[in-house]
C-alpha cells in the first residue's frame, strides 16, 4: 500500500480551482453542443441541392481592400473569430501556471507531458502513412494534433458520465496546453510571406496594450482599437492573425502585484476577460467557424470511399483515433514511471485510455491547420475534412464505450466529491487535504470587488 506522501498523478486539486474548472467546463459543454449543431447545418447544406450557395456564402468577400483585408466570411471566421479564441485560451494557460493549481511543476508535468505526446505520435503516423506521395500531402502533418474541448465536453454530456473533477480538470488543461503548442506550430510551419517589419510594429500596440491592463485599466474604447491594431499587424505580417490573440493574453496580468494589494484584493483582469469573453468565444466564435469551415460535398458514395481511403484522410482518422491515445497515455506512463508517482488509488489504466481517446476529437484546430496546409477548395483539403471527421466522430464513439463501462465507479467518486454533511458549503472531500496541499492553492477571492479601475494607479504582476 503506498504511503501517503506518495505522488498521485490525476490527485484531486483544490476546492477553488474545482469550481473554477466546472464553471468553465459548463460554458464549454454549451458551446460544444452548439459547435456540433453548426457542423451538421454545414455538412447538410453543403451535400444539399442548394450546396452552391453554400459556398457562395462562404466565398462572400467583406473588408477594406486597402488594408489588404478584403477576405471572404470563411477567412474572416478562421482569422478574426478564432483570434478571439486563442485570446481565451492564453488567459487560461496563463492563469493556470501563475495562479492555478498548475504553478507547482510537479503538478504541470503530467499535462505538459500528455499534450506534447498527444501531438507527436499522431504526427508521426500522420508522416508514415503519407511517406510516398509526391504531392503537399505532408503539409498536413499537423492536422491530427489538436484537441477539441468543446466538442469533448459535449460528448461527455451526452453520453452523461459522471466523469471525476480529477479527470475533467486533465482534459480541460491537456487541451489549454494543446491549443498553446498548436499555435506555436502555425506560427513557425504555416507562415507565409513572413514581413519582419509588420509583425514589429505589431509590438507596439501590443506593448500599450499590455501596459494599460497592468494598470488595471479595462476601457474598451482604449482596449479594442489596440487589439484590433495588433491583430491586423499580425495579419499583415504573414503570421496567422490567430497568434495575435495569445500574444494579447500573455500581457493581461493573473493576479495583483502587492502593491495593489496582492492576491488577497482579488483576481487580476485576467479573470475578467475571460470572464467577458469566454460566452462569445464559445457560443460565436467557434460555432461560426466551424459552419463555415466544416460543410464538405462528400460526392455521394463514391465519393465518400474516395476520401475515407485516401492516405491523407487515413492518416489524420489514424493519428487522432491510435496516436492520441498512444501519445497521451504513454506520455502518462513515461511520467509515472520516470517521477515515481502513482495513480490516483480510485482511478485505473482504463480510464487514462479513456481520457486519451476523448483527447482525439480533433475539430476546430484541426480544420484550421487543414486550411492553412491545403488551401480553400482543393481535393486534398476535402479529403482532410473527411478524415478529421470521421477520426473525431471514431474517437468519440471508442471514449463513450470505454467511459461508459467506468461509470459506475465514476458515480462513487462523484458523490464522495458532493457529500457536504457539515452544511459548510465546501464538500468534505475537500477539507481533508494537508496543510502542505493548502499552502499550494491560491486564495480565495470570493466576495472581493470587480477588477479593473479608471486610469493611473498601481501596476499588477
Amino acid at each position: 500500500m503506498p504511503s501517503n506522501s506518495t505522488a498521485r498523478l490525476f490527485g484531486r486539486g483544490s476546492w477553488a480551482e474545482t469550481r473554477r474548472v466546472a464553471d468553465i467546463l459548463r460554458k464549454e459543454t454549451v458551446g460544444g453542443a452548439l459547435l456540433l449543431a453548426a457542423a451538421a447545418v454545414a455538412l447538410v447544406w453543403a451535400n444539399s441541392p442548394s450546396g452552391g450557395a453554400y459556398e457562395a456564402l462562404r466565398d462572400t468577400r467583406v473588408g477594406p481592400a486597402a488594408l489588404h483585408l478584403d477576405l471572404t466570411l470563411g477567412t474572416w471566421a478562421a482569422d478574426g473569430l478564432l483570434a478571439i479564441f486563442f485570446f481565451v485560451a492564453g488567459l487560461e494557460l496563463k492563469r493556470e501556471f501563475v495562479a492555478g493549481d498548475l504553478r507547482e511543476p510537479r503538478r504541470a508535468a503530467l499535462p505538459i507531458a500528455a499534450a506534447v505526446g498527444g501531438m507527436a505520435v499522431p504526427a508521426l503516423f500522420y508522416v508514415l502513412l503519407n511517406l510516398g506521395r509526391d504531392d503537399d500531402a505532408l503539409r498536413g502533418w499537423a492536422i491530427p494534433s489538436a484537441t477539441d474541448i468543446a466538442f469533448a465536453l459535449a460528448v461527455l454530456a451526452v453520453i452523461s458520465t459522471h466523469l471525476p473533477a480529477a479527470l475533467r480538470t486533465f482534459l480541460l488543461t491537456l487541451a489549454v496546453v494543446d491549443d498553446l503548442l498548436a499555435i506555436v506550430v502555425i506560427a513557425v510551419f504555416y507562415t507565409d510571406d513572413f514581413s519582419a517589419g509588420s509583425l514589429l510594429l505589431s509590438l507596439v500596440p501590443l506593448a500599450v496594450f499590455g501596459f494599460l491592463v497592468q494598470r488595471r485599466i479595462r476601457s474598451w474604447w482604449l482596449l479594442l482599437p489596440l487589439a484590433a491594431l495588433t491583430w491586423v499587424l499580425v495579419h499583415e505580417s504573414g503570421v496567422h492573425a490567430t497568434v495575435a490573440g495569445v500574444l494579447l493574453a500573455f500581457t493581461v496580468p493573473v493576479v495583483r502585484s502587492q502593491a495593489a494589494g496582492g492576491p488577497d484584493a482579488g483576481p487580476g483582469l485576467a479573470e475578467h476577460f475571460e470572464h467577458r469573453f469566454r460566452p462569445i468565444s464559445a457560443g460565436i466564435a467557434v460555432p461560426v467557424f466551424a459552419f463555415f469551415s466544416a460543410g464538405v460535398a462528400v460526392g455521394g458514395l463514391s465519393g465518400l470511399t474516395q476520401s475515407v481511403t485516401d492516405s491523407v484522410a487515413v492518416g489524420i482518422t489514424v493519428g487522432l483515433v491510435l496516436g492520441k491515445t498512444i501519445g497521451i497515455t504513454g506520455a502518462t506512463w513515461l511520467v509515472s514511471r520516470f517521477t515515481r508517482a502513482e495513480l490516483d488509488e480510485h482511478l485505473g489504466w482504463p480510464d487514462v485510455v479513456g481520457l486519451s481517446l476523448l483527447g482525439g476529437i480533433g475539430f476546430t484546430v484541426s480544420l484550421l491547420i487543414t486550411e492553412l496546409a491545403f488551401g480553400l477548395g482543393t481535393e486534398t483539403y476535402d479529403h482532410a475534412k473527411v478524415g478529421i471527421l470521421s477520426g473525431t466522430l471514431l474517437a468519440a464513439l471508442l471514449a463513450t464505450v470505454v467511459l461508459r463501462l467506468r461509470n459506475r465507479r465514476y458515480k462513487r467518486i462523484y458523490e464522495e466529491e458532493r457529500a457536504d454533511f457539515d452544511r459548510d458549503g465546501v464538500p468534505d472531500v475537500y477539507q481533508r487535504e494537508t496543510v502542505d496541499d493548502r499552502a499550494e492553492h491560491r486564495p480565495r477571492w470570493d466576495g472581493a470587488p470587480p477588477p479593473g479601475r479608471t486610469p493611473g494607479g498601481s501596476a499588477e504582476s
